[in-house]
Protein backbone atom coordinates (compact mmCIF):
# COMPACT_ATOMS: atom_id res chain seq x y z
CA UNK A 1 0.00 0.00 0.00
CA UNK A 2 1.45 3.39 -0.96
CA UNK A 3 0.55 6.52 0.96
CA UNK A 4 0.32 9.13 -1.80
CA UNK A 5 0.73 12.02 0.69
CA UNK A 6 4.09 10.89 2.02
CA UNK A 7 5.06 8.65 -0.92
CA UNK A 8 6.15 5.89 1.44
CA UNK A 9 5.19 2.27 1.37
CA UNK A 10 3.20 0.98 4.34
CA UNK A 11 2.57 -2.62 5.27
CA UNK A 12 -0.97 -3.22 6.53
CA UNK A 13 -1.49 -5.18 9.74
CA UNK A 14 -4.22 -7.80 10.07
CA UNK A 15 -5.11 -8.40 13.71
CA UNK A 16 -7.04 -11.65 13.71
CA UNK A 17 -9.04 -12.32 16.87
CA UNK A 18 -11.95 -14.43 15.57
CA UNK A 19 -12.27 -18.12 16.41
CA UNK A 20 -11.65 -20.37 13.35
CA UNK A 21 -15.35 -21.25 13.25
CA UNK A 22 -16.38 -17.59 12.92
CA UNK A 23 -17.00 -16.16 9.43
CA UNK A 24 -14.54 -13.32 10.17
CA UNK A 25 -11.69 -15.83 10.42
CA UNK A 26 -12.38 -16.97 6.87
CA UNK A 27 -12.82 -13.38 5.71
CA UNK A 28 -9.38 -12.49 7.10
CA UNK A 29 -7.80 -15.23 5.01
CA UNK A 30 -9.69 -14.15 1.88
CA UNK A 31 -8.67 -10.55 2.45
CA UNK A 32 -5.02 -11.50 2.95
CA UNK A 33 -5.00 -13.57 -0.25
CA UNK A 34 -6.62 -10.82 -2.31
CA UNK A 35 -4.37 -8.11 -0.89
CA UNK A 36 -1.17 -10.08 -1.46
CA UNK A 37 -2.15 -11.10 -4.99
CA UNK A 38 -3.10 -7.54 -5.96
CA UNK A 39 -0.05 -6.02 -4.30
CA UNK A 40 2.28 -8.55 -5.92
CA UNK A 41 0.76 -7.87 -9.33
CA UNK A 42 1.15 -4.11 -8.82
CA UNK A 43 4.77 -4.43 -7.67
CA UNK A 44 5.61 -6.74 -10.57
CA UNK A 45 3.98 -4.46 -13.14
CA UNK A 46 5.72 -1.39 -11.72
CA UNK A 47 9.12 -3.09 -11.70
CA UNK A 48 8.69 -4.41 -15.23
CA UNK A 49 7.86 -0.89 -16.35
CA UNK A 50 10.77 0.76 -14.54
CA UNK A 51 13.49 -1.90 -14.50
CA UNK A 52 14.83 -4.20 -17.15
CA UNK A 53 16.28 -6.60 -14.54
CA UNK A 54 13.34 -8.89 -13.72
CA UNK A 55 15.38 -11.02 -11.32
CA UNK A 56 14.79 -8.49 -8.50
CA UNK A 57 10.98 -8.78 -8.32
CA UNK A 58 9.82 -8.12 -4.75
CA UNK A 59 6.95 -9.90 -3.06
CA UNK A 60 4.10 -8.04 -1.46
CA UNK A 61 4.22 -7.68 2.30
CA UNK A 62 1.55 -7.99 4.95
CA UNK A 63 1.86 -8.18 8.73
CA UNK A 64 -0.41 -10.64 10.52
CA UNK A 65 -0.98 -11.23 14.22
CA UNK A 66 -3.19 -13.93 15.76
CA UNK A 67 -4.68 -12.96 19.11
CA UNK A 68 -7.36 -14.29 21.43
CA UNK A 69 -9.54 -17.04 20.00
CA UNK A 70 -7.69 -16.82 16.68
CA UNK A 71 -4.83 -18.69 18.41
CA UNK A 72 -6.86 -21.85 17.75
CA UNK A 73 -5.89 -21.49 14.07
CA UNK A 74 -2.29 -22.31 15.08
CA UNK A 75 -3.23 -25.65 16.67
CA UNK A 76 -1.86 -28.45 14.51
CA UNK A 77 -4.22 -30.92 16.21
CA UNK A 78 -7.37 -28.99 15.28
CA UNK A 79 -9.42 -31.33 13.11
CA UNK A 80 -11.51 -29.98 10.25
CA UNK A 81 -14.09 -31.93 8.26
CA UNK A 82 -13.42 -32.33 4.54
CA UNK A 83 -16.28 -30.04 3.54
CA UNK A 84 -14.85 -27.10 5.55
CA UNK A 85 -11.85 -24.92 4.81
CA UNK A 86 -8.82 -25.84 6.92
CA UNK A 87 -7.66 -22.40 8.02
CA UNK A 88 -4.46 -23.75 9.56
CA UNK A 89 -3.30 -25.28 6.27
CA UNK A 90 -4.50 -22.31 4.23
CA UNK A 91 -2.53 -19.84 6.37
CA UNK A 92 0.52 -22.11 6.17
CA UNK A 93 0.26 -22.22 2.37
CA UNK A 94 -0.16 -18.44 2.12
CA UNK A 95 2.77 -17.83 4.46
CA UNK A 96 4.99 -20.13 2.42
CA UNK A 97 3.94 -18.59 -0.89
CA UNK A 98 4.54 -14.98 0.24
CA UNK A 99 7.26 -15.59 2.84
CA UNK A 100 5.09 -14.31 5.70
CA UNK A 101 5.51 -14.86 9.40
CA UNK A 102 2.52 -16.09 11.41
CA UNK A 103 2.97 -14.73 14.94
CA UNK A 104 0.55 -15.83 17.66
CA UNK A 105 0.23 -14.18 21.08
CA UNK A 106 1.91 -16.60 23.47
CA UNK A 107 -0.31 -15.92 26.48
CA UNK A 108 -3.59 -16.28 24.57
CA UNK A 109 -2.28 -19.42 22.90
CA UNK A 110 -1.15 -21.03 26.15
CA UNK A 111 -4.46 -20.23 27.83
CA UNK A 112 -6.19 -22.08 24.97
CA UNK A 113 -3.95 -25.14 25.21
CA UNK A 114 -1.67 -24.27 22.29
CA UNK A 115 2.06 -24.44 22.90
CA UNK A 116 5.40 -24.86 21.18
CA UNK A 117 8.22 -27.11 22.42
CA UNK A 118 9.95 -24.34 24.43
CA UNK A 119 6.84 -23.31 26.33
CA UNK A 120 5.83 -26.93 26.80
CA UNK A 121 9.11 -27.60 28.60
CA UNK A 122 9.02 -24.28 30.51
CA UNK A 123 5.50 -24.88 31.82
CA UNK A 124 5.95 -28.65 32.28
CA UNK A 125 3.31 -29.62 29.73
CA UNK A 126 3.16 -33.09 28.17
CA UNK A 127 3.77 -32.07 24.55
CA UNK A 128 3.47 -29.29 21.99
CA UNK A 129 0.86 -28.70 19.29
CA UNK A 130 1.85 -25.49 17.50
CA UNK A 131 1.40 -25.90 13.75
CA UNK A 132 4.43 -25.49 11.50
CA UNK A 133 4.96 -21.94 10.27
CA UNK A 134 3.35 -20.32 13.31
CA UNK A 135 5.42 -18.75 16.10
CA UNK A 136 4.48 -17.87 19.67
CA UNK A 137 5.50 -14.29 20.44
CA UNK A 138 4.86 -11.66 23.08
CA UNK A 139 2.59 -8.67 22.70
CA UNK A 140 5.65 -6.51 22.12
CA UNK A 141 5.68 -7.94 18.56
CA UNK A 142 2.17 -6.56 18.01
CA UNK A 143 3.17 -3.21 19.50
CA UNK A 144 6.14 -2.96 17.13
CA UNK A 145 3.95 -3.83 14.15
CA UNK A 146 1.42 -1.19 15.18
CA UNK A 147 4.16 1.46 15.33
CA UNK A 148 5.27 0.60 11.80
CA UNK A 149 1.85 0.53 10.18
CA UNK A 150 -0.74 3.12 9.32
CA UNK A 151 -3.45 0.62 8.46
CA UNK A 152 -4.79 -1.82 11.05
CA UNK A 153 -7.65 -4.16 10.24
CA UNK A 154 -9.17 -6.42 12.85
CA UNK A 155 -11.05 -9.58 11.94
Amino acid sequence: MIDKNSMTTTTPLLLITADPSHPLAKLALRYARAYLQNATNAVTADEQHNDSDHSKIKKASLNIFFYGDAAHIANRLRWQSADQINLTKEWQNLAEQYELSLPVCVSTALSRGITDADNSARHQLDSDNLAAGFALVGLSELAMMMQENNTLMQF
